[in-house]
């Protein structure tokens, strides 16, 4: 991950989906309730993007987007089918995001 990123790109092959079902539950308590969106990246597996209800966001990275899905029910954590308005406009970027986008941009 590039400095200053806030996010963690984890998978852990041997603790899923019960491990994983509990990092998303502990996210979700921490930020009072959080709601997710799966996507699929490839080879790679899935990506789980999780929104607290405070603006806070994570993800996590699964096998594949079914283990992913299973988590987020074991969890507790709806699961949003697509990016919506009202979820994006939830989201607060850090200030270390905000800076690290501006030097992507000023370096192109």
């Amino acid at each position: 991950m590039a400095e200053g990123s806030d996010t963690t790109l984890t998978i852990d092959e041997k603790s899923q989906p019960a491990g994983l079902a509990g990092s998303i539950r502990s996210f979700a308590a921490g930020h009072g309730g959080a709601k997710a969106v799966v996507e699929y990246v490839g080879k790679r597996g899935a990506r789980i993007v999780l929104v607290g209800d405070d603006g806070e966001w994570a993800d996590q990275f699964a096998s594949d987007t079914k283990t992913a899905r299973q988590a987020c029910e074991t969890a507790g954590v709806e699961v949003e089918n697509e990016w919506e308005r009202e979820l994006m406009e939830q989201m607060r970027p850090s200030n270390d995001l905000w800076r690290s986008m501006g030097r992507r941009m000023m370096a192109r």
